[in-house]
């Protein structure tokens, strides 16, 4: 009997010794690390992109060049993001983002060329008080189809110099709002001799295409501030071309960089105008 009791105890000694031998760890369960930029799902707006605590990011339609033009006093209601760490989302591309620097030395993260903020008047996780404010700030999303800007509208004289114009296209400096390619930031205009669902500029053999390229994408989603139902599709001799409020939409084969706008005043100043939510129906 006393053999068989010093059996046992040998044998609960030598298996406590095992579980307890350094050279063979118990395994440690993985942890979750959340990504720098999100994919979340928001029950107005969609899939928004935020940071990896939950809170909201944002685009600036000031920020037309891909530059952040919000400085001093705007930066602190407007935080800017910025990881060097950037993990993302499934569903997110490495591609469509980007650092630059900005004039105040901070870097700063962009997405398709936009630079991200954050809102100081969003409290929690899931907050998204900051969109449409001053009707230039608004969620950042995956998928805009086009945005919203605001700039000084900028063309050229007959030299090539810049000239700065005003909303009603005399020569001035004010700030002015235009709807924008959201991938690429380009700015769209409408042309004056057009009418209603018609486009009167394209020839047949799209001969002059290059000058006044007929813009056409696929509307998904908007910032809030445009209605989708503003929006149509024309065919022109065989391809596609997207309407705003009947006006056909048009690049200007001369803007080259992001948040050009020189064809404001080519050939003269109006005949092809920018198009906002203040532009009429056309006729």
């Amino acid at each position: 009997m006393k053999k068989s009791i010093f059996l046992v105890f040998a044998l609960v000694a030598a298996l406590y010794s095992c579980s307890s031998d350094d050279s063979d760890p118990q395994p440690t369960p993985p942890v979750d690390v959340a990504n720098a930029v999100q994919l979340a799902t928001d029950a107005t707006f969609g899939s928004i992109l935020t940071d990896a605590n939950g809170m909201s990011l944002y685009f600036f339609s000031r920020d037309t060049k891909g530059e952040s033009v919000c400085v001093d006093g705007c930066k602190a209601a407007w935080p800017i993001f910025y990881t060097a760490d950037l993990t993302l989302d499934d569903g997110l591309l490495a591609s469509d983002f980007g650092v630059i620097t900005r004039s105040d030395g901070e870097k700063q993260n962009t997405y398709k060329g936009w630079p991200l903020y954050y809102f100081a008047n969003d409290n929690a996780a899931g907050d998204t008080n900051g969109d449409k404010v001053g009707n230039n700030w608004y969620i950042a999303k995956p998928d805009y189809s086009l945005m919203y800007a605001e700039a000084q509208l900028v063309g050229k004289d007959a030299e090539g110099n810049p000239v700065n114009f005003k909303s009603d296209y005399t020569p001035g400096d004010e700030l002015t709002f235009y709807i924008v390619n959201g991938n690429t930031g380009r700015t769209l205009y409408t042309f004056i001799n057009d009418t209603k669902d018609t486009n009167n500029f394209t020839a047949a053999d799209f001969s002059n295409d290059a000058v006044w390229p007929v813009f056409h994408i696929d509307i998904d989603k908007l910032p809030s501030i445009l209605d989708a139902s503003d929006f149509g599709t024309i065919d022109v001799f065989g391809r596609s071309q997207l309407t705003f409020r009947g006006w056909p939409l048009y690049y200007f084969g001369q803007d080259v960089e992001r948040g050009d706008n020189f064809g404001i005043n080519f050939p003269a100043p109006g005949v092809w105008p920018i198009a906002n939510t203040d532009t009429e129906a056309a006729l």
